[in-house]
């Protein structure tokens, strides 16, 4: 019984390919649309509608295109899953209700799309690209379509000459004044109007809430994990671990080999430094028995001092649990903070100059995957595995170091290749000239 309704699912899922793909094509259309109201107005995304900087046109240029082809892509799907997705049975059978309704959301769905496409890219004399959304009426009312012999040539719209097309383009692109006159113009009464006070007003408070609920966000993120860390350390798990496993009564002392080395190590270092100031005098002489006496004093003070230390890197294995959890609940509860700090951050970013964003990878780079970058990841590794009472492997470190390094590096690359060149083709210039 499972089988089969998974197999009616699978079926069903397959023969809604042609929905699906309309549906997303048509969300596609709307992010356009939506992206049009807001920022130009309502008309085309261009520099002639807007007076926003070359860098945020062309972010919006980048969106907008991307979702264009998101409509190509599953508008295609559409027309190619239309015919052999369908069920036999619904073919033969003629419009109800339901159907017609159907019909009619899939008509204003394409006329929709369409109109975003034109918008862009008007429609040219091919006959591929149109949808035809043939009228299906009753089979008494079907014309009588008449054999191949007996069909007439189709007569095709005749063609203006290219001398009135060029003729046509040149008038809609210049008139008797020039456009630029008429955009400043029109912002220049645009910013006389009495509501433009209150527009600009309404614009700077969304923007200073913006920011502060990007910065609110930002301390929350840093902060919740903090406390947990701290709380669920001094408070719970340290104090039990160290009441369980090293207390006085136990033997447990070191939890490696290099903790035990450095304990030796500063015990050998105070018995010399105690025999060398008795040498020269700056300390009494002490006989063998005293010296043992001091020794055995240093001894349990230092393994005092390493229990705690081990206790401690045990905590913090399960205290950063505790906040890694703690901080995937905050990101789990703060989707809509989540948008507001992304394009809180791409405001910044969007808005620092091309020589400011070229600085601020070379600095990246030079810092972690640079000529001297295998010292600072030394030292990173070293933290990590005292933090959490690992033993320290160099081979691990330099495998580390030779491999992750280069990773991060090609990454970059590609990231300069693929995004940032068609962001900000100016900012990889730069970088390039500061880099050389």
């Amino acid at each position: 019984m499972t089988l089969r309704n998974w197999v009616r699912s699978a079926k069903r899922w397959y023969l809604g390919t042609s929905d699906r793909a309309l549906d997303e094509a048509y969300r596609a259309a709307l992010l356009v649309r939506a992206i049009e109201n807001e920022h130009f107005d309502g008309q085309k995304v261009s520099a002639e509608n807007s007076d926003y900087c070359d860098r945020v046109l062309a972010y919006f240029q980048a969106e907008v295109k991307q979702n264009l082809k998101t409509v190509k892509v599953r508008l295609a799907e559409f027309r190619a899953t239309r015919g052999w997705l369908t069920e036999p049975s619904d073919r033969a059978l003629s419009y109800d209700i339901a159907l017609k309704e159907r019909a009619a959301v899939v008509i204003e769905k394409l006329n929709f799309i369409d109109e975003v496409l034109n918008t862009y890219e008007p429609p040219q004399d091919d006959p591929k690209r149109a949808v035809s959304l043939v009228k299906v009426e009753p089979e008494t009312q079907r014309p009588v379509l008449p054999t191949p012999t007996e069909q007439k040539p189709i007569s095709k719209r005749p063609k203006s000459s290219p001398s009135i097309q060029s003729t046509t383009s040149a008038v809609s692109k210049t008139g008797a004044i020039p456009r630029s006159f008429l955009n400043t113009f029109s912002r220049v009464q645009q910013k006389i109007q009495p509501q433009s006070k209150r527009k600009v007003l309404e614009e700077l408070e969304e923007s200073s809430q913006r920011a502060f609920t990007s910065v609110r966000f930002l301390f929350l993120l840093v902060i919740v994990p903090l406390l947990t860390h701290q709380v669920t350390k001094n408070f719970f798990i340290e104090p039990l671990v160290e009441h369980k496993l090293f207390s006085a009564q136990n033997e447990i002392i070191f939890i490696n080999e290099d903790l035990t080395d450095e304990a030796l190590e500063e015990l050998d270092h105070f018995e010399k430094d105690l025999r060398f100031k008795s040498f020269i005098g700056l300390a009494p002489e002490i006989s063998e028995a005293e010296m043992k006496e001091k020794l055995k004093e240093k001894s349990l003070e230092i393994a005092q001092e390493y229990r705690h230390h081990s206790a401690n890197a045990i905590a913090n294995v399960f205290s950063d649990l505790c906040s890694l959890i703690a901080f995937a609940w905050v990101i789990l509860v703060s989707r809509k903070e989540i948008q507001i700090l992304k394009g809180f951050i791409d405001e910044i970013i969007y808005g620092l100059s091309d020589s400011a964003k070229a600085f601020l990878i070379i600095l990246f780079t030079d810092m972690f995957v640079g000529f001297h970058s295998p010292h600072g990841w030394e030292v990173i590794l070293e933290g990590i595995s005292r933090h959490f009472g690992l033993p320290e492997s160099r081979d691990f470190n330099f495998l580390f170091i030779a491999t992750f390094p280069v990773i991060l590096d090609t990454v970059l690359k590609y990231w300069i290749f693929r995004y940032l060149n068609r962001i900000s083709p100016s900012a990889v210039a730069t970088y390039k000239t500061m880099n050389e």
